[in-house]
């Protein structure tokens, strides 16, 4: 199983960006996913979630209506589309695999089995 994140990088307060995490190694369109997020000096926040097939999605009220997630089955790609971005949304972006479709919340890391290894998205004028 492989996760690489990409797309993240510098951007203005009220700017956007969009990250991708490509995925491997696994049948990916089976999983659900999520992103998750970890700022400097606090802990592991998760972000957004979407079901293996696309057809759910849910959002941390931090970033609702700012933020989409989406997938591609075919490319086996997950992405997050950021908009409206603040200084606040400074962190590193991880993607997570969850395995169990029947899980807890989706705010629950424990039912996450395998992560990326981040990208840095930084806010700042």
């Amino acid at each position: 199983v492989q996760l690489v994140e990409s797309g993240g990088g510098l951007a203005q307060p009220g700017g956007s960006l969009r990250l991708s995490c490509a995925a491997s190694g696994f049948a990916f369109s089976t999983y659900g996913m999520s992103w998750a997020r970890q700022a400097p000096g606090k802990g592991p926040e998760w972000v957004s979630g979407i079901s293996g097939a696309g057809s759910t999605k849910v959002y941390a009220d931090s970033v609702k209506g700012r933020f989409t997630i989406s997938r591609d089955n075919t490319k086996k790609v997950l992405y997050l589309q950021m908009n409206s971005l603040t200084p606040e949304d400074t962190a590193v972006y991880y993607c997570t695999r969850r395995p169990n479709p029947y899980g807890s919340a989706w705010s629950n890391f424990s039912d996450y089995d395998f992560w990326g290894q981040g990208t840095q998205v930084t806010v700042s004028s």
